[in-house]
């Protein structure tokens, strides 16, 4: 049986939903090709067949898991089209699933980075579930230590027309805060974010604010997320994934 190692694990990215048979089926393929190798869900509510929205996401979460990781990524209204399939290395972790700029941000963030074009196949692959069918046993062998199963393509699946913060909301967590793709720690000073027509400050936290009140803030992976206090923002504000948000800068005061 397999052993599990310092630093391999696979992760689970994926627009699946948290019900249905989906997330359950690709596991037996992982527990069957990988055992022993433990499995962790990241996400199984990504922004539904959106890859551009989730590749922010994917960007900002993956750096909290050690090397060797591999994550195993669907979020795939390209199947069984003429998208191809992929294997990105960046900064010593591993991504499988679909060219379709799903991995385009991670690949722009890293310190070094390779991809290949996967041209292994499977002795049945369904035309409309990849992640089961060659998605997950190429990441059950990564995690068991074989090289990828392609030829390196540098440019395989890249979007570099995609901003590299994007100003839209990208997840609603089980709160109702709103995650944006916006990077915190590159807004200047002050900034303010307008969505769904009201003007939000920043606060450190919910506690610095009072109950009701709306306000962005820097959350636990760097994002500027939009929260009201011991409420929800989508339902109070009317946001959505994909709603815009606009940066306002503070205003200036005349001297």
């Amino acid at each position: 049986m397999q052993q599990a190692q310092a630093g391999h694990m696979i992760v689970l990215f994926t627009d699946f939903g948290l019900s249905g048979p989906y997330t359950g089926q690709m596991k037996a393929v992982l527990h069957r090709e990988a055992p022993g190798i433990p499995v962790i869900d990241l996400f199984a509510d990504a922004p539904a067949t959106n890859p551009a929205a989730s590749a922010y996401l994917l960007a900002a979460y993956a750096v909290w898991f050690p090397a060797d990781a591999v994550f195993l990524c669907v979020v795939d209204p390209g199947v069984g089209g003429k998208r191809p399939a992929v294997v990105v290395e960046a900064d010593q972790r591993w991504y499988v699933g679909p060219g379709n700029g799903l991995f385009e941000l991670v690949q722009r963030r890293a310190r070094k980075t390779r991809s290949w074009e996967i041209d292994w196949r499977p002795e049945q692959l369904s035309a409309s579930f990849h992640g089961r069918d060659l998605f997950a046993p190429v990441a059950a062998k990564l995690a068991r230590g074989e090289p990828p199963p392609g030829r390196p393509r540098d440019d395989v699946g890249r979007r570099p027309d995609w901003p590299d913060d994007l100003a839209e909301i990208v997840y609603l967590d089980h709160y109702g805060n709103a995650m944006t793709a916006l990077r915190a720690a590159m807004l200047p000073p002050g900034a303010k974010l307008v969505a769904a027509g009201r003007t939000l400050e920043r606060a450190r936290t919910f506690s610095d604010r009072l109950s009701g009140s709306a306000f962005w803030y820097e959350n636990s992976n760097g994002l500027a997320e939009i929260a009201v206090n011991q409420g929800r923002a989508d339902r109070e504000l009317g946001l959505a994934v994909g709603s815009p948000v606009e940066i306002a800068s503070p205003e200036r005061r005349n001297s």
